[in-house]
């Protein structure tokens, strides 16, 4: 199956995007709605992934600052494929607007495998939403999309 990348504008397609959030991180995830939609939601560049038949199957965001977050699959889509056009199309806005590193925050258990992609962890370890969290940065020119395997 084939996946695209829309870029998509948080005013104008909210709605979907927050369909296929809150179904990940409120229902699956359990994230408290509040946590989940901030202020970082209009002003940050969103995508939405799209399978060959127009579902709306995933999205995700990147910040000016370039943080990468919110990325959210539906379960029945999550795979190799989808997270290889919705990072590619983060990176494209990335490197769009100039920036030259990007941020991720993680569950610790996450930190060994953004590190293998070329992240480093900055700053301590802290809580969001009851979860103990680390913030990993990378440079745009050490990020390696051929690495990218995520699972959730």
């Amino acid at each position: 199956m084939a996946f695209y990348s829309k870029n998509v504008d948080w005013g104008n397609e909210q709605h979907k995007l927050k369909r296929i959030r809150e179904k990940v991180f409120v229902c699956q995830w359990r994230i408290p709605e509040e946590c989940e939609f901030d202020q970082d939601d209009k002003i940050a560049f969103h995508i939405l992934i799209v399978n060959e038949n127009n579902q709306d199957v995933a999205t995700g965001r990147i910040t000016p600052k370039g943080e990468i977050g919110r990325i959210a699959v539906e379960p029945q889509f999550r795979g190799p494929e989808v997270y290889q056009v919705l990072f590619n199309a983060l990176l494209n806005i990335a490197k769009q607007h100039g920036m030259e590193n990007v941020l991720v925050q993680c569950e610790l258990e996450g930190v060994n495998y953004y590190k293998k992609q070329g992240f480093r962890p900055v700053g301590s370890v802290f809580m969001e939403a009851g979860i103990p969290r680390q913030q990993l940065v990378c440079s745009l020119n050490d990020f390696s999309l051929a690495r990218v395997e995520l699972t959730h």
